[in-house]
């Protein structure tokens, strides 16, 4: 069966569908995002990138109206030979996760599904997902071979990683995993066979494991602040030429949209008998108000103008989805006299302030995202910087 284009990335103008298919693209296979955000298509088809990602508007200028194109219209997912789909498992307001939500996005493609395509599952699955998905297929008398090809890229080195890091392919048969490597050796060499649910599971795991991480950090760092000593001097000690250290990582703010979510999504597959993801959650959340209370022991902060810096979840980045400098600000208006904040990357939150004027007027600063840019930062008033982001230690 022919197919007009080789790829069709479904909700293909965010953060993980986009660099996927800029990279598809930039290697000369034709490309289409679906996208129901207007506002996002418009901007790719008019050659503006949506948001950051280092070195994607160097390929989105080489590709777009030529290999890419993106639309709203969902008739164009059944010009693809691969339909890649993004939306991942999302958890409710209290971290639990809603599996149905991935199989109800399939079935409503239903009109647009073309026997002979490939369907990709791309973002990250409560495990089980993919079985989900293809007895949804299975009910629509669709002939369609479904895969989980998770995505493993670090947003913001998406257009390097696509291309270096092994692909995880997935499948119940030897054809399915042949038809999604022939398409992922587009970008990678290496290909990673594993079962759909090994797979949910490999994608869980990575993240998890890395909240863990990082919540172990965060919580030596409160131990080597309660007794008056700076983490980041003995984490750099520790780790100098050291291999069985070297990833033991800086004290910060553990957020964004996957880690927290895809820990609660394990410990929900789990029967929530996880007590390490459980108190992993308590460390990495809890560091804003353990800042705070520090802080208020040296400073009168009711009477004190608190600015802060960075309100991305991570440097060198302008998304705040699930930031933690968001909940230190919370705390913060109900501590301080007033709250002023600056992010030199993010252009969504009327609220922000230059970097100029949120110095000017401060009494107190807070690094609260490792931006680069406040590596020079030169004020007289207090500087708190947790991540070390100036190389004068960590402690507050």
């Amino acid at each position: 069966m022919r197919f007009e284009r080789d790829v069709v990335v479904v909700g293909g103008c965010g953060h993980v569908g986009l660099p996927l298919g800029l990279a598809f693209a930039d290697r000369g296979l034709d490309v289409a995002l679906f996208d129901v955000n207007a506002e996002a298509v418009a901007g790719v088809m008019t050659g503006h990138m949506p948001f950051q990602e280092a070195g994607g508007q160097e390929v989105l200028d080489r590709v777009v109206g030529i290999h890419l194109t993106a639309s709203t219209d969902p008739r164009i997912v059944s010009t693809a030979e691969n339909v890649i789909v993004v939306i991942g498992t999302p958890v409710d307001e209290h971290l639990n996760p809603d599996p149905n939500v991935v199989s109800s996005a399939v079935t409503a493609l239903d009109p647009y599904l073309r026997d002979g395509q490939l369907l990709i599952l791309r973002s990250t699955l409560f495990p089980g997902t993919t079985a989900l998905v293809e007895r949804a297929v299975a009910d629509l008398g669709k002939q369609l071979e479904v895969t989980f090809c998770p995505e493993r890229i670090a947003e913001g080195k998406a257009m390097t990683e696509l291309y270096e890091l092994p692909q995880i392919v997935s499948g119940r048969s030897e054809a399915v995993l042949e038809r999604a490597e022939k398409l992922f050796r587009n970008l990678a060499s290496q290909m990673v066979r594993l079962s759909p649910e090994e797979a949910e599971l490999a994608k869980l795991f990575t993240n998890t494991w890395r909240y863990i991480k990082f919540a172990t950090a965060n919580q030596l760092f409160m131990m080597a602040n309660d007794f008056g000593l700076d983490y980041e001097h003995i984490r750099s000690a520790l780790a100098f030429d050291y291999p069985r250290a070297a990833d033991l990582p800086k004290a910060g703010f553990a957020a964004g949209p996957c880690l927290l979510k895809d820990t609660m999504q394990l410990a929900a597959f789990n029967n929530n008998n996880f007590v390490l993801g459980h108190a992993a959650m308590m460390v990495n959340e809890g560091l804003p108000l353990y800042m705070v209370s520090k802080l208020e022991q040296r400073f009168p902060l009711a009477k004190l103008t608190v600015g802060i810096l960075g309100m991305a979840f991570k440097g060198e980045s302008d998304d705040t989805r699930s930031s933690l400098s968001y909940k230190l600000k919370r705390i913060l208006r109900f501590k301080a006299r007033q709250v002023l904040c600056t992010d030199p990357y993010v252009s969504t939150d009327p609220d922000l302030r230059s970097l100029d004027d949120v110095i000017e007027l401060s009494d107190l600063l807070i690094v609260a995202a490792p931006h680069l840019c406040y590596r020079s930062i030169k004020t007289d008033v207090p500087l708190v910087d947790i991540w070390g982001t100036d190389g004068e230690g960590a402690s507050l």
